[in-house]
């Protein structure tokens, strides 16, 4: 996604979620809460500066719990929001996809990050090449605390202590006029089902040219990068 819109002309900033880049990473799993995941996120985006209006922002996955959560803490700093294949969850289930991913994730040994990046791909095969760059950062187990953790911070029960922020913030959110879009693929067993959510909760997403993508699986900025990036150029033009 990354050269079709420098060539567009916009200056693209995409951090890596501590945990899961190729720099030094905490190993004691207890490090790795919402809580924590948010603060530090937050403090990155803070630092940088600002564009007039403020920010465009593509958040997927974990980008989308962390990124909503910063965007309606911190409104004044973003303009264009672009949602992708995520969740805002507050204390409701995920359905059936996720549960079994989050037992799975728990589970499986080896976690092969570049394998999972590739099986979760359907629209294009992902390179020899781009698995061993998604799974560099994981020589072994003591280097995946991030990502074993993370499937347990999602908050799908009530009692979860992420649940009144994420409240608050989908209270943002319902009030949000700002423009947002979402570009989805409903092939992605996980997520697939969530784009309604957004699209009917948010004032802004209200006649924006919201798109799917077909077919495509969790990751649509791997399976269909190309087609994400075109149609975020073309939205913010």
């Amino acid at each position: 996604m990354i050269p079709p819109l420098v060539d567009a002309g916009y200056r693209v900033i995409a951090p890596d979620l501590i945990g899961f880049g190729r720099s030094d990473k905490p190993t004691d799993r207890a490090m790795y809460t919402y809580a924590n995941h948010l603060g530090w996120l937050t403090e990155f985006v803070g630092g940088l500066d600002r564009p007039i209006g403020g920010f465009h922002v593509f958040v997927q996955d974990w980008g989308g719990l962390l990124g909503l959560r910063m965007i309606a803490e911190n409104p004044s700093w973003f303009d264009r929001v672009v949602i992708g294949n995520t969740a805002l969850p507050a204390g409701e289930p995920m359905g059936d996809g996720f549960m079994m991913w989050q037992q799975m994730s728990q589970a499986m040994d080896p976690m092969d990050c570049g394998a999972l990046l590739g099986r979760a791909c359907i629209a294009r095969d992902l390179t020899d090449e781009e698995m061993a760059a998604y799974g560099a950062p994981f020589p072994d187990e003591s280097y995946l605390a991030g990502a074993r953790e993370f499937p347990l911070l999602v908050p799908t029960s009530p009692d979860d202590p992420a649940v009144p922020a994420n409240q608050a913030a989908w209270s943002v959110w319902e009030e949000w006029s700002t423009p947002v879009l979402t570009l989805w693929t409903p092939g992605d067993i996980v997520l697939g089902h969530l784009q309604s959510t957004f699209v009917d909760r948010i004032p802004g997403a209200a006649g924006q040219p919201h798109q799917t993508f077909e077919p495509g699986g969790h990751f649509l900025q791997d399976d269909r990068g190309e087609d994400v990036a075109a149609a975020i150029v073309a939205w913010l033009a």
